[in-house]
């Protein structure tokens, strides 16, 4: 599966607050960046993901958010330093831009 116009403009519409927002398209999905640097990223399936590191990640925890972990084809799993963008910051641009800027912080 990979995105569509219809959730690409979401996407973009969601993090506009934060000003200059790049975006790359790879592996079905898309990578955002500010300046830069990635900051998130855009499931094929549609699911935003937050990059997380250092003291980011127990906020991104303490929020619910889950990190994206995925099987191998030899049956061992993977984890992947990004996380689910908090649902309060889902339909909220001001709240993901937010959100956006924490992760921007420990990158």
């Amino acid at each position: 599966m990979s995105l569509g116009a219809e959730d690409i403009a979401y996407v973009r519409e969601l993090f506009d607050g934060l000003g200059d927002v790049t975006t790359r398209r790879m592996m079905g999905g898309m990578c955002l960046y500010h300046d830069g640097t990635i900051f998130a990223m855009v499931r094929g399936d549609g699911q935003i993901l937050l990059k997380g590191a250092g003291a980011f990640i127990p906020q991104l925890e303490a929020e619910g958010c889950t990190r994206w972990v995925y099987t191998r084809d030899n049956g061992k799993s993977g984890a992947m330093p990004y996380w689910t963008l908090p649902e309060a910051a889902m339909d909220d641009p001001e709240v993901a831009c937010d959100w956006a800027r924490r992760a921007l912080a420990h990158l």
